[in-house]
């Protein structure tokens, strides 16, 4: 068969102040402009497990306009999107459907709702693609692809995983390329839409298959910087002491999203360093303790290392690897102070970078399952806001426009050259300080 991968990509912002702000401000949205720019580690690993008698064409859709011209000889169209991306994912599956193509979509957002998805496509697959993806293939070619594709991905191990098909891109048009090592995450936040919708448990993938797939990088790209794609990274410290001096060998520069806990580590954090670390993801969420009450299901992880929030900070950066600190705003202890809140927090904790996002209920988590029986969901099916920057729902404790104007004029404060030039040069004057007494 002739296949074609198309992820969706590009950010989405329905708020045009905000999305004019996104222009001119240093530092905002940054983060998501480097999320839309990297490439789909899903499809190109389901490329990279699709046998060679078929023949594979990777195909982004970057921005609101779907493609002109469709590619033409298809017999399957693969596609993946999230919420903000999903109405044009269907619309783009639509398309196929009329010229005859079979058309599968899969992602976090068809999970949650398979039934939606499937008025769209042919064939929907729900939670991991890997346990199901050869079945497509079989029952496509055959002519008789099921609606609805799901396996216990509980039984799905990484240990199998496939070596991504990292060769079908153009490195040019990437700063950064993807590297999984783990899926889920143990603190199963109440507004988390990452691959815990995919799977309930917590999985690793062997360090070798890791340390595989960095050298296959190294071959189409001789000095990566490569994004680890976990939703936590260092849950198990023994595995990334077993991984980083691996890495260190490769001299290559990474990135990843981590939990706070990492700070208690110090021989984990100089390990980090010394194998190319430049910079941790930590979601702090809320800078007062009031916003992270009830924010894990099942404990206050969080909330009980919320004293320790500046000490770590401060550890993880005196080994010269800058934190981005990121704060979803609107949590339900967030009162119309919260916006004078992050932004003493970032300055009294001299966090090197800051991300805000306006909390957002998706589809599939358990926060849109509690507003949504409160009542408080905005607009509850239209998945085009779901881009962490447009406000749907109505907050605890203030009121609709206090958060959007608050979020708003935090954005410019936050981000103003002024602001964002101050926080990068402090941390290069403390690291020049700290380097200055080492070596006295």
């Amino acid at each position: 068969m002739n296949i074609g991968m198309f992820p969706m990509s590009g950010i989405r912002v329905c708020d045009t102040e905000l999305l004019r702000l996104g222009l001119t401000l240093p530092g905002f949205v940054e983060r998501s402009k480097t999320i839309a720019s990297l490439p789909s580690l899903g499809l190109l690993t389901l490329a990279g497990m699709t046998p060679t008698r078929h023949r594979i064409q990777y195909i982004e859709v970057p921005d609101e306009k779907l493609l002109t011209e469709l590619p033409s000889n298809l017999d399957l169209a693969a596609i993946s999107s999230y919420s903000a991306q999903i109405d044009e994912a269907y619309a783009l599956a639509e398309r196929f459907k009329a010229i005859g193509v079979l058309t599968v979509i899969g992602g976090p957002h068809v999970t949650a709702l398979p039934e939606e998805a499937a008025q769209h496509c042919d064939a929907v697959v729900i939670g991991e693609g890997e346990p199901s993806w050869l079945q497509v293939l079989e029952d496509a070619e055959r002519g008789t692809l099921q609606q609805f594709y799901r396996q216990d991905s509980d039984q799905y191990d990484l240990a199998n995983a496939p070596m991504p098909a990292f060769e079908m891109l153009d490195i040019s048009k990437y700063n950064r390329l993807t590297v999984q090592t783990s899926r889920g995450c143990p603190h199963h936040c109440e507004f988390c839409a990452g691959s815990v919708l995919l799977t309930e448990k917590y999985k690793q993938k062997p360090t070798a298959k890791v340390v595989a797939e960095i050298d296959k990088i190294l071959t189409i790209w001789p000095h990566p910087f490569i994004e680890f794609a976990d939703d936590n990274s260092f849950v198990n410290h023994a595995y990334w002491k077993e991984l980083l001096p691996q890495l260190k060998e490769r001299k290559i520069k990474w990135f990843t999203e981590t939990d706070i806990s990492v700070a208690d580590d110090a021989e984990l954090l100089d390990l980090m360093r010394e194998s190319g670390c430049a910079q941790v993801l930590i979601g702090l969420e809320s800078p007062v303790a009031e916003g992270l009450q009830g924010v894990e299901l099942y404990n206050n992880w969080k909330l009980k290392k919320f004293p320790q929030y500046r000490q770590a900070i401060c550890a993880i950066q005196s080994r010269g690897i800058t934190v981005n600190g990121c704060f979803a705003i609107g949590l339900d202890g967030h009162t119309t102070d919260i916006f004078d809140q992050v932004f003493a927090f970032v300055k009294d904790s001299e966090l090197y970078e800051v991300q805000i996002t306006l909390l957002t209920p998706f589809p599939g988590t358990p926060l849109y399952a509690r507003l949504e029986r409160e009542g408080r969901l905005i607009e509850p099916h239209n998945w085009k806001k779901r881009t962490l920057f447009d406000l749907t729902f109505q907050p605890a404790e203030m009121s609709i426009t206090e958060l959007h104007n608050g979020f708003r004029k935090l954005a410019v404060d936050l981000y103003s050259q002024e602001i964002t030039s101050a926080r990068r040069q402090r941390y290069k004057r403390a690291m020049k300080e700290l380097l200055s007494k080492k070596g006295a």
